[in-house]
């Protein structure tokens, strides 16, 4: 250690090492990290496996399944093996509304590329000759920084670029939910509009995918995959569930309830939707309401907090300057 310590406390060392220890550091962790997901798969799974099978790709076919195939050759390196960790990262994606053909695998591609990516800048920008960094305006960024401080740098970008895009993807899963809530009310009174006109319940879901693909595309391309998977003989409950589960949110869920019971019991569609969308803009209310109510009770802290010194402050100064004055 005190070895290492002395090596540490050098900065007579060239930049040469700086870069090459930078390097290696990154490439060393970024393998500790996927060497994880390059296990091989069991060996009664690859006896069973007679060969790969190829299937036809279209524009539909890609937006109802996509591609979760096992990874061959390189990506075995980079993508991970095991379908239930695939098919997790499926969901995520499916519920952030990326429904491309190998969505997974670029997801995870794309980490491993960001982790390489962000610290090579780096290095990249501290070997540039001072004249070309005073010229891109970083040579003040880079001027006091030992090369200590440069690997740990690097570490954190590589951390930040692995683990960056998986924080994206729980951003967006979250703003894409929010969307859907604030866009279903006006969906199923369009919905409810379209019916009473004369539509089927199907054809009606088409007319407001359509109508509704620039205002909330998220709605609309909800609706145009409940309608593809419906057209390519998918079971109404199951597809209506899915599409619940696949969005998470409870009032999506509701309205998969109340329709398959409506399509179960032969009430009338068009009354339930009047109904629920009548429920979803009450308990918006009613969920505006409790956040306003909650308000005073979240601000009492802080303004405890922030006048009471102030207020000590008055009431006590005139006391200990007089204490001050009279023992003094």
């Amino acid at each position: 250690m005190d070895i290492i310590q002395d090596i540490l406390a050098d900065q007579q060392l060239p930049m040469k090492y700086l870069l090459l220890a930078s390097i290696a550091i990154s490439v060393f962790f970024v393998v500790l990290g996927v060497s994880g997901m390059a296990a091989s798969d069991n060996a009664a799974v690859r006896r069973m496996r007679v060969g790969s099978i190829s299937h036809g790709h279209g524009a539909d076919f890609d937006l109802l399944q996509g591609d979760n195939s096992d990874p061959h050759g390189l990506l075995k390196a980079f993508v991970p093996s095991s379908k239930r960790e695939r098919s997790k990262i499926g969901k995520l994606m499916k519920q952030a509304g990326i429904q491309r053909k190998h969505a997974i695998r670029n997801f995870y591609l794309f980490r491993v590329v960001m982790a390489f990516v962000l610290p090579a800048v780096l290095v990249v920008a501290m070997a540039l000759p001072i004249e070309t960094q005073v010229q891109l305006r970083i040579a003040s960024l880079l001027q006091g920084i030992t090369w200590v401080n440069a690997l740990q740098i690097v570490t954190a970008l590589m951390v930040a670029g692995f683990y960056g895009p998986a924080l994206w993807l729980r951003y967006r899963i979250k703003k894409r939910r929010q969307a859907i809530e604030h866009s279903l009310p006006n969906a199923l009174d369009l919905l409810q509009v379209a019916i009473e006109a004369g539509l089927g319940f199907d054809a009606a879901m088409v007319r407001v995918s359509h109508e509704m693909a620039y205002a909330a595309p998220e709605i609309a391309q909800e609706f145009t995959i409940l309608q593809l998977e419906l057209q390519a003989g998918k079971e109404r409950q199951a597809a209506f569930l899915d599409m619940a589960d696949r969005v998470g949110i409870d009032e999506l869920n509701s309205f998969a309830n109340a329709f398959l019971q409506s399509n179960q019991y032969g009430t009338s569609i068009s009354a339930s939707l009047r109904r629920f969308a009548t429920d979803m803009r009450l308990d918006r209310e009613l969920r505006a309401q409790e956040k306003a109510n909650r308000l005073p009770v979240q601000m009492s802290a802080v303004m405890a907090m922030c006048m009471m010194p102030v207020l000590l402050l008055i009431c006590l100064a005139p006391m200990l300057i007089r204490w001050m004055n009279m023992f003094g």
